[in-house]
């Protein structure tokens, strides 16, 4: 996924650095091109871009094949660990810096010996459904509460329902056609019945014409504008957790695998490639969390049936004397 905070980061980093060494100007225009013809997606392509200028802006004084190994090394002690950037673009910078020295392979510098840090294991924050619907309920906006209504009941990537047209909905066989997702990957993925009566109201209303959720001018809607409403209507809702529109899509993996789905199925709707993504969410349902005993009431039980146990053979000698 890509870290889109990382990419303003960089982009931000860039205006307040030094001008780039007219050096290596055309060089990372041609890193760019090089991306494009790898078919990166264009959020890729400027993310690891951004980078590059920023690995180059700090090597400004350095010829190119002056570079190696511990210039990445450098680079990744005092700008990306001295700075603070998370993992998630650290091992983004990485990357991308990997598919720079493979384009310039003549650069003195070992592809291999360049290491990406582990990603975080963190489990994913998941609402209730009872948070779920007090969401919906406190956005009064049609569009608004239609736009978080869909991204739970199909478990859709933000930039999945962006990207969604009139024509990907089939209300008749109630499924969503997601097309290029992340990976490329088109898949159908569910629809729910409740849900449906929201979407008509909601294009009946707003007569949206190219994209399903439209902007202004016709342009598809704005990933920032829909995580603004969310936070708001989290506000209203009362819901202290931190909440991204990825949290409803968390919560509609969790919550269809709490309601005994198989776990290839939500595999398939969530588009996932490797079955081990998917296999998280076995770590945060609560059907799974409700079936765990837990060693103190475990040892309270034992307890318990001891002490009558004790107490019956007591009774019991008791009245045989």
């Amino acid at each position: 996924m890509v870290d889109y905070s990382a990419m303003q980061k960089a982009k931000l980093e860039s205006c307040v650095e030094p001008f780039l060494n007219p050096d290596h100007i055309a060089t990372l225009e041609a890193y760019r091109e090089y991306l494009r013809g790898q078919r990166k997606s264009v959020s890729t392509v400027n993310s690891y871009s951004s980078f590059i200028e920023l690995f180059l802006k700090f090597n400004n004084s350095k010829a190119l094949t002056d570079l190696s190994n511990r210039s990445v090394e450098l680079f990744a002690e005092g700008v990306l660990a001295k700075r603070a950037y998370s993992i998630s673009s650290h091992r983004q910078a990485m990357n991308a810096l990997k598919h720079f020295f493979r384009l310039n392979a003549l650069l003195d510098v070992e592809v291999d010996k360049i290491t990406v840090p582990k990603k975080d294991r963190k489990l994913p924050n998941v609402l209730s459904t009872e948070e779920v619907i007090s969401i919906l309920q406190a956005t009064r906006n049609l569009k608004h509460r239609a736009i978080l209504g869909l991204i739970y009941s199909s478990g859709l990537r933000i930039g999945e329902l962006l990207k969604l047209k009139l024509a990907d909905v089939d209300l008749e066989r109630q499924s969503i056609y997601v097309k290029s997702g992340k990976g490329r990957k088109d898949r159908h993925t569910t629809l729910g019945q409740s849900i449906q009566p929201l979407l008509v109201n909601y294009v009946r209303t707003y007569k949206p014409e190219q994209f399903l959720f439209e902007g202004e001018k016709g342009m598809a809607y704005s990933a920032s504008s829909v995580r603004a409403f969310l936070k708001r209507s989290c506000r209203l809702a009362n819901i202290r957790k931190k909440v991204t529109p990825h949290t409803l899509r968390h919560s509609f993996a969790t919550h269809l695998l709490e309601n005994g789905v198989d776990i290839r199925y939500i595999q398939e709707l969530l588009g996932h490639s490797r079955p081990e993504t998917t296999m998280i969410y076995t770590h945060v349902t609560e059907r799974t969390i409700s079936a765990i005993q837990n060693p103190l009431d475990v040892a309270v039980i034992k307890h318990k049936q001891l002490t009558k146990a004790k107490h019956f053979a007591g009774s019991t000698r008791k009245s045989l004397e």
